[in-house]
Formats: C-alpha cells, sequence, structure tokens
C-alpha cells in the first residue's frame, strides 16, 4: 500500500508543479473533476487506516489517551476535527458496503456520507434492512445532484419512496422528536454591559420564532429611501418599537408590585427647559434628549426630592407596598438595601420595617427595598433595620455577629 501511495503521491506533485495557465478550460474543468474525485477516494483511504488504527490500539500503545489525540498532535489537527475523523471512521465501517462503493469511486463527499448514514440508520429502524438497502441507492443517486445541506433535507422524506407504509408515522415521530429537542434546548441569555447596553443571544423554538418573526418582520422594513439604517440596527429598533407596544397595553403582569414599566427620575425643571438628564431605576443615566424622547410617550409620575435627593410625596399611600410608594421606594434605596447586596430594584419587593400585622403602617418610613434572600433572612434573623439621621435605611447586625453592633449600610447603589 505504502509503495502505490508514495507513486500517487510523486503524480500529483508533478500535476501541481504542471502550469494551469497553458490548459484549456475544458481541461481545467476536467481536471477539477478529477481532482474532487480523487480527494473523495483518498478520504475513504484515509478513513479505513484511522479505522485499523484505532482498532489495534495503536494510539494508546504510543502512549495518547485516545486515537483522537493521538492524530491531533500526527497530523496537527485541532481536536474537534481529530475526533470527527475517528467517528467518520467508525461510521463508515459499518455503513452499508454502497456508501462506502460510493466515497471510494469519488461520487460522495464526506459530509454527504455523513447524511446517508445517519438517514439510513433512521430508515432501518423505522422500516427495516430492505428499506435501508432501497434508501442507499436513492441518496447516493441524489448526492450526485444536491449538496449535504440539500441532500439532509430532502432525506426527511426518503420513507416517502421506500416505505410509503410507515411514511406519515415516522414523520409525526420525526417531528416530536424535533419538538423536544427545540423545547430542550430553547433559552435566551440577556448579558448587561458596563455602560447598559445589552447583549442577546439565544435559540428560540419554532413557535416563538414564528411569534418573533410576525411581530418585527413588519418593522424592519426601510422607512424610506433616506433609510440609512443596516438590517441589523432596523430588527433592533423593531425589537424595541414592539416591547413598547406591550409596556403600553397595561397587560404585562406585575414585576415587584408594581405595573412593568419604565421608569426614569428626572427633574420638572430640567424636563421643561429641556437640559435635563435622567437615571433609570438601574442607576445608569440618560441623556436629556432622551429623557424628553421618553416623556412624549409616557405618563408623567412626579416625585418631589428635598435637597438632599430625600423623597417628600410621590402621591398617595397604599395598604400594599406598589404604585407610587413603590416607586419612591426604588428612588431611595436604588435597589436591595441590604448591606453588601447589588441586586437591582427589578429583583426585590417592599418590606415593612415593623410588620403590617403587628401594627406597622405602610409609609415610605416604614419600607424598606429588599432582593427575595434578604426578605428572608431579615424575617428570619436578628438583624434590626432602623432609619438612619440621613433618612437612608441601615442595619444592625445582631451581637453574635458584631459585638459593638455598628450599623451598616449598602454602599454598592449611589445615592443622590
Amino acid at each position: 500500500m505504502i509503495d502505490a501511495l508514495e507513486q500517487a503521491e510523486a503524480v500529483v506533485v508533478a500535476c501541481f508543479e504542471t502550469p494551469a495557465w497553458a490548459t484549456s478550460e475544458r481541461d481545467l474543468v476536467a481536471a477539477l473533476d478529477a481532482t474532487h474525485r480523487l480527494e473523495q477516494r483518498l478520504a475513504a483511504v484515509k478513513l479505513s487506516l484511522v479505522r485499523e488504527l484505532d482498532g489495534r490500539g495503536t494510539a494508546t500503545a504510543q502512549g495518547a489517551s485516545s486515537t483522537a489525540v493521538w492524530l491531533r498532535d500526527r497530523l496537527r489537527l485541532g481536536v474537534g476535527a481529530a475526533r470527527r475523523l475517528v467517528e467518520m471512521a467508525a461510521t463508515l465501517d459499518t455503513a452499508p458496503a454502497g456508501i462506502r462503493d460510493a466515497l471510494s469511486g469519488g461520487t460522495v463527499d464526506l459530509e454527504q456520507v455523513r447524511v446517508i448514514a445517519e438517514t439510513v440508520a433512521t430508515v432501518q429502524t423505522a422500516a427495516g434492512t430492505q428499506a435501508a438497502d432501497k434508501a442507499v441507492d436513492i441518496l447516493v443517486d441524489w448526492a450526485a445532484h444536491f449538496d449535504a445541506a440539500l441532500l439532509r433535507k430532502l432525506g426527511t422524506r426518503i420513507l416517502d419512496h421506500v416505505a410509503p407504509e410507515v411514511a406519515d408515522a415516522a414523520a409525526e415521530a420525526a417531528l416530536r422528536a424535533q419538538a423536544a429537542r427545540a423545547a430542550r434546548d430553547r433559552h435566551v441569555t440577556i448579558s448587561e454591559q458596563t455602560d447598559g447596553r445589552l447583549r442577546l443571544a439565544g435559540i428560540l423554538d419554532t413557535e416563538a420564532a414564528a411569534a418573533v418573526r410576525a411581530a418585527i418582520d413588519p418593522l424592519t422594513t426601510p422607512s424610506g429611501p433616506d433609510d440609512t439604517r443596516t438590517p441589523g440596527q432596523r430588527r433592533h429598533d423593531a425589537l424595541a418599537d414592539v416591547c413598547r407596544l406591550a409596556l403600553r397595553t397595561g397587560e404585562l403582569p406585575e414585576n415587584g408590585g408594581d405595573l412593568t414599566q419604565v421608569v426614569v427620575t428626572t427633574s420638572y425643571d430640567g424636563l421643561t427647559r429641556q437640559v435635563g438628564t435622567g437615571a433609570l431605576d438601574s442607576g445608569l443615566h440618560l441623556s436629556a434628549e432622551a429623557v424628553r424622547r421618553l416623556a412624549c410617550d409616557a405618563g408623567i409620575l412626579p416625585a418631589v426630592l428635598d435637597g438632599g435627593g430625600q423623597v417628600l410625596d410621590v402621591g398617595r399611600q397604599r395598604r400594599l407596598i406598589s404604585g407610587p410608594l413603590r416607586r419612591a421606594l426604588v428612588l431611595r434605596d436604588r435597589g436591595c438595601a441590604f448591606p453588601g447586596c447589588d441586586r437591582p430594584p427589578r429583583w426585590c419587593d417592599g418590606h415593612h420595617i415593623r410588620h403590617w400585622a403587628d401594627g406597622g403602617d405602610t409609609s415610605l418610613d416604614n419600607a424598606v427595598l429588599l432582593c427575595g434572600h434578604h426578605l428572608r433572612h431579615v424575617h428570619h434573623s436578628d438583624w434590626v433595620v432602623q432609619l438612619g439621621g440621613d433618612g437612608h435605611r441601615e442595619f444592625v447586625p445582631p451581637a453574635w455577629l458584631d459585638s459593638e453592633q455598628v450599623p451598616r449600610r449598602n454602599k454598592y447603589h449611589r445615592r443622590r
């Protein structure tokens, strides 16, 4: 074998050294076809060698942990490519003879072999050996006309050709399996950047993808000949528009005891004079222009602050810590008020310092914003919450934690 391969290598080197510019166009096309066939035939030889080396345990005998690791070092491959090579060698070894013959004959490539082998295995399970053999012949014939991606798509209905009596049931089972995979893999990741922007990534299942497409596609068309936004920018703006529309409905569930909404804090004088910047409840700031833009599309929720930034009046109080009272709490505490906690307001609920059942009133002086963890912790520990001299909350630790019981404050959230 080695002598034949060395001779083939010499011939290939000679072909490479032959100037292509001196070849006619017809011969160039024929040479390309021949090179491609040779490439597939060499791939078949390579896989057979890998399979034999793997079966003999050559890699472990030479001190490698696996054949893939040995191939990585021997052939200078990435470990992923090396693993795929070992897997493909095993697949080809157990595949029907028709698939191996197609690869060694140069009529299919490795990706097509992978698709054909997986499709034939599905047919074997659903309809038996005879149908699987028919599927090999059909798929190899299709491979002469279609690439691996289209071949995989066509293969989803191969049972219509080789076993129509089970095709519908198999298609239904495949759809159920696909739906199960989609449900398992669905996710959206939201990563907050240091400047307040969000990075979105994820995978939507088929139904959610259809809903998102239906919602944003009409909003992604250019607004006119002067619209210079990129397609990505138009999709961004469309998603933001859909969220604004959802906020306007008033039908979203409550968040932390209040209606879902975007809260921007600014001064009334600054807003009217078009110079006032604003702040989101996360602490991030907005330009004066952005505040004005939001004010045009929102109800103005007044919050009167004194010179030290303390809330003086936010409207009528209620029994529950919600509505204007919660907004005042967010303005004052900025997030979970427990020392050392950096969780933002949207993760928090209002907590009565003196419990309602014990006669405590629902007022700003008797309220503190706490995340779920610290709300439970305060309820079931000896920490004492009290009002500091400057109107902000401070927490007195239990004596076993600090014998001097020096009050502590949250330093994560910026104060006005």
